[in-house]
């Protein structure tokens, strides 16, 4: 099983069955892909989807991530502040790194400061190369 941590926009793009990343989403829900999480996390999908689509959704979306037996939970204890041009995306590293995740799944740029930094090491990968790797 892939565990990854999948950034907002991501997420956003993989929910639309028209969507060429929707197989990203199937994957979650069929437990292929453990989505690493947190509350911080849970909440920025919420507060972002709704504001996107509708509080109905963005409820449903996230009480599946979160019911899901394969969904890793990930309480974060150690904040490296490693992204500065965005300090909001730091919970997705941190999570990352605490949740031992293979990825964090992203097309934003603020995350490329990770390729810099040797400890921790985050992976990063762009949305299209993900899909591109599930085949």
């Amino acid at each position: 099983m892939r565990r990854i941590v999948l950034d907002t926009n991501c997420l956003l793009q993989t929910l639309p069955t028209s969507s060429p990343y929707h197989k990203i989403w199937m994957d979650v829900l069929s437990g292929k892909i453990s989505l690493c999480v947190n509350t911080e996390i849970l909440d920025e999908y919420e507060e972002i989807l709704a504001e996107k689509t509708t509080k109905e959704i963005a409820r449903n979306v996230v009480e599946a991530i979160a019911r899901l037996s394969t969904t890793t939970y990930q309480e974060v204890y150690i904040h490296f502040h490693l992204i500065k041009n965005d300090v909001d995306d730091n919970k997705f590293v941190d999570c990352a790194v605490a949740a031992d995740a293979e990825y964090i799944v992203t097309n934003d740029s603020h995350f490329n400061v990770l390729k810099e930094i040797p400890w921790p090491k985050v992976s990063i990968i762009k949305i299209k190369d993900f899909i591109n790797q599930l085949g």
